[in-house]
């Protein structure tokens, strides 16, 4: 069962989400990350090489990730993935629907899974274009790194709250 968030429905991916997903993908980097790549073409074509719907099918049917996508009358908009080390190795959003709320529930689909996993701390690398979003999100800027198929791109982590915070416990048992 899907979240319902403004006419978004988040749901995990399946295989079958991998051939919208990769063109969402890719459609994301060439056009959405036009200003990190520059049309340079050595760091387009090494950004998109892994972008293929095999490798996307893979990384949704493995058990080990977690993927979700993002859906709006039917048509996939935004896709995410986390792996269990805690990276968030993708997280995409239609160019023409960035700003509408599909980046911020992605995120909190993720983060909730991350918490269930036990896990405390996010980790990704951006494209310097997409780092504020993030940002605003909670994400720190530790900085830049050379990560991103040849990009400069920013290291990002957030400190993820537990899943429900602890009882508080008294000093005393005086009720107080």
């Amino acid at each position: 069962m899907g979240i319902e968030i403004r006419g978004i429905d988040i749901r995990q991916a399946t295989p079958d989400d991998a051939t919208a997903a990769c063109r969402l993908l890719r459609q994301s980097i060439e056009q959405g990350c036009a200003a990190d790549h520059g049309q340079r073409q050595d760091v387009l074509q090494a950004w998109l090489g892994n972008k293929t719907t095999q490798n996307v099918s893979s990384w949704f049917s493995s058990p080990s990730n977690y993927a979700v996508v993002a859906e709006r009358d039917g048509a996939l908009v935004g896709m995410a993935l986390l792996t269990p080390a805690g990276k968030l190795a993708l997280c995409y959003v239609q160019p023409d629907l960035l700003r509408e709320g599909i980046g911020r529930a992605l995120l909190a689909a993720v983060e909730t899974r991350a918490r269930a996993w036990s896990i405390s701390k996010l980790h990704m690398h951006s494209p310097a274009s997409a780092s504020a979003f993030f940002e605003r999100q909670g994400y720190v800027n530790a900085g830049k790194d050379k990560a991103c198929f040849g990009l400069e791109c920013d290291f990002l982590w957030k400190q993820l709250d537990a899943a429900e915070p602890p009882a508080r416990k008294r000093f005393c048992n005086c009720g107080n």
